[in-house]
């Protein structure tokens, strides 16, 4: 179900950026993107920031694009998560294990196999992404944890540190997708709701202002709750849809997931349905 608020959109023009209007209910097609990406936050709930008067990013963001407001983790800890999100499985997890490595397909295959790439930017990235057994850290760089690229050194390249997302913008060369991950206080694991809120205002402020999305879509989530929230498995999470192939000012109440997230990213370009996103819905409605 979508609904469109009716209160005017206007947050966007502190963030530097102008929008259309948003007319009629929208497309139910997935577009396909020229460039997709995913910036994942940890560890709060839907009210704990969207309703948060400190967290004005992400209400601004919400009220210019796109809200999911039934979008829900799938597991607790925070692994099960990035897992599913790019390979569609939780491989029954319920510890950020570190020594963990599955044989599993996942995006870096799919997307390899359609001729499109990827990379995972990390902010404060370990020295040494072989050998990371901090579970905080590396539960957070999904990638790590699949057998086909921790043996080739060229995947193993794609994970970079975040440095290169400005290098790679200003280029005009991001991948076709990026999972884009914060620190451990950026992405409000250890620091307040606010610390993360202005993280993102400074993230997503040079793509607003110099109209680098263009055929981009950038999805903004959280990997889990906090615990006892437990719904859909990980609990309820805030869950954003940026981007000019976004009908602004829209809000889905469809039941969504991380599963639904990588269909979502399937659907946009034709990829093989991994695990449980050939169960689950794409997102929907928001499109123009």
């Amino acid at each position: 179900m979508i609904r469109k608020r009716t209160a005017v959109a206007i947050a966007a023009v502190s963030l530097g950026a102008s929008f259309a209007g948003g007319g009629a209910a929208g497309s139910t097609q997935v577009p396909r993107f020229e460039h997709a990406v995913i910036v994942m936050f940890e560890n709060r709930g839907a009210a704990q920031v969207l309703a948060n008067p400190m967290a004005t990013t992400f209400r601004r963001l919400g009220e210019s694009y796109a809200t999911l407001e039934n979008y829900d983790a799938v597991a607790h800890p925070s692994l099960p998560n990035y897992l599913a999100l790019v390979s569609g499985q939780t491989f029954g997890l319920h510890t950020d294990c570190t020594a963990c490595v599955f044989g599993a397909r996942n995006l870096a295959d799919t997307l390899a196999a359609r001729s499109l790439t990827w990379k995972t930017y990390v902010e404060d990235i370990p020295p040494n992404l072989a050998n990371v057994r901090r579970p905080a850290v590396k539960a957070r760089i999904p990638f790590l944890y699949f057998r086909d690229v921790l043996r080739s050194p060229q995947r193993m390249h794609h994970i970079v540190p975040l440095s290169a997302w400005g290098r790679d913008v200003r280029a005009d060369r991001l991948p076709s997708l990026s999972l884009v991950i914060p620190d451990l206080c950026h992405d409000m694991h250890n620091c307040s709701v606010s610390t993360g809120s202005r993280w993102l205002a400074r993230f997503m402020r040079p793509l607003l202002r110099r109209g680098e999305l263009r055929g981009t879509v950038v999805f903004i989530t959280f990997d889990e709750a906090e615990r006892p929230d437990s719904r859909g498995g990980g609990g309820q999470v805030p869950a954003l849809v940026v981007g000019p192939l976004v009908r602004p000012d829209s809000v889905s109440t469809d039941a969504l997931d991380h599963y639904s997230l990588l269909r979502t990213i399937e659907d946009a370009w034709r990829l093989p349905l991994l695990g449980r996103s050939a169960g689950a819905s794409p997102i929907a409605g928001i499109w123009r």
